[in-house]
């Protein structure tokens, strides 16, 4: 961070973005230097950052960067199965994806799809506009590979969720909710570091 704030003030970056970092290290890196954004994962089926991540990014004055707020695709209801995955996916490593933790994880995708569908919505669209709702300093940013896909996530955008909407999305879809970890147990070595 030193060297992040030497850089800032030579003018040669113009701001310090953190990824996958704890609330404490976030803390101790913006006593150091100006932290401008954090990016890590955060959805429906990851709410791990409530936990005080957020909390400090509003704190120090850093924007949340949510990546995979559709839960890697899985949110959208379009993976069915592992059998749905193109040979060498990442996701066929993925804990999540798991055999013995897709049958729990494809009931929280039922949910997503019933309240979308009473909403009005797509799947896709009710994942992202909760997350919007979360607050102004948060940015989601799904990877899109298709142009419908942008599309459809665009329409997130007019969907508003009043407060009760959201209290019952937060009762169905609370923290710990998804089978396994977002990772492998060597990957998870880098999450809240």
């Amino acid at each position: 961070m030193g060297a992040l704030a030497q850089l800032l003030q030579e003018g040669k970056i113009r701001a310090v973005g953190l990824c996958e970092v704890s609330a404490a290290t976030l803390r101790r890196a913006a006593a150091l230097c100006p932290v401008a954004a954090v990016q890590s994962e955060y959805s429906l089926w990851t709410r791990e950052p409530e936990q005080g991540v957020l909390a400090a990014c509003r704190d120090v004055g850093a924007s949340f960067f949510a990546y995979s707020p559709l839960g890697r695709g899985f949110l959208t209801g379009a993976i069915a199965g592992a059998d749905s995955l193109e040979a060498g996916d990442f996701r066929q490593f993925n804990p999540r994806f798991a055999a013995e933790n897709l049958a729990r994880n494809q009931a929280i995708v039922a949910q997503v799809r019933d309240l979308a569908y009473a909403k009005g919505c797509t799947p896709a669209q009710l994942a992202l506009a909760w997350l919007l709702a979360q607050g102004d300093d948060i940015i989601p940013i799904p990877g899109t590979k298709r142009i419908a896909y942008l599309h459809d996530n665009l329409g997130a955008l007019a969907v508003r969720l009043d407060g009760a909407e959201l209290a019952a999305m937060n009762a169905a879809f609370p923290l710990g909710m998804a089978a396994g970890a977002r990772y492998t147990q060597e990957g998870m070595k880098g999450v809240d570091a």
